[in-house]
């Protein structure tokens, strides 16, 4: 916790400030904002006011909120904000299937399409270690298009609670994305609600929910990556069922 953080909540003053920029957006701002002073410096004011806007788009793009993840292994939390676009049964991808993965039977998946406003740092949904990440070259489709898991560039991620638990999910590359990063690898522990990646500009996630978890979620909800519950494993009462 921060020195401002502690003396905030020692007054009991709720203060805003502007989220951290993330390392990998630095860069980005940094080209965008010597660009914009390059434009004003020469008086192209037709210019420089939009390249200013283009430096603090590009910044807020690559912000880098902390987030309150629930604190109970029971739950599996939202690996990305945005909109649920999609809630299917389907089979696993082939990266992730077999009998050390997550099987060969139909399960739920849960899309989370990040359009260029939402924060992009993905997290992990559950405790537990990095059994397997796997990267496959693919198309620039419309990420919120179904057959985006299939075609897309995309990289997964399979996650072992210590209770022998798997949780997968996927970054899917979209239209404008062009670059998919991970930040942890093979063997590594992760806490729920960890950073674990991130997808430039613009994407979906993909999450794949153990067999007798139904979702917590509808589509058309928004998520925050790291607080929202998508869903708590073991419960199969399914909420769109309720909605309708």
């Amino acid at each position: 916790m921060t020195k401002q953080e502690l003396t905030n909540r020692g007054t009991g003053v709720a203060k805003w400030s502007f989220p951290p920029v993330h390392p990998e957006g630095r860069k980005f701002g940094l080209i965008a904002a010597a660009v914009t002073a390059i434009f004003a410096f020469m008086a192209w004011e037709t210019l420089a006011w939009p390249m200013a806007g283009i430096t603090i788009w590009t910044l807020a793009f690559f912000r880098d909120p902390a987030r309150a993840t629930p604190v109970d292994d029971r739950f599996i939390v939202a690996p990305a904000d945005g909109l649920v676009t999609l809630i299917e049964t389907v089979m696993p991808p082939v990266e992730l299937a077999g009998p050390a993965g997550l099987g060969d039977q139909p399960m739920t998946r849960v899309s989370i399409f990040m359009s260029v406003f939402d924060v992009h740092i993905n997290r992990a949904p559950i405790r537990g270690t990095i059994k397997r990440v796997a990267y496959i070259a693919g198309k620039f489709l419309n990420a919120d298009l179904d057959k985006a898991s299939e075609e897309n560039e995309r990289q997964h991620f399979l996650v072992e609670r210590p209770d022998g638990v798997r949780i997968g999910f996927t970054q899917i590359a979209g239209l404008v994305a062009r670059r998919i990063i991970a930040f942890v690898k093979e063997g590594d522990v992760v806490a729920a609600g960890q950073r674990v990646g991130l997808i430039r500009f613009g994407s979906r996630v993909d999450v794949y929910l153990p067999h007798g978890t139904a979702p917590r979620i509808i589509k058309g909800q928004r998520c925050i990556a790291g607080e929202t519950i998508l869903a708590e494993i073991g419960v199969d009462q399914d909420l769109r069922a309720i909605a309708h």
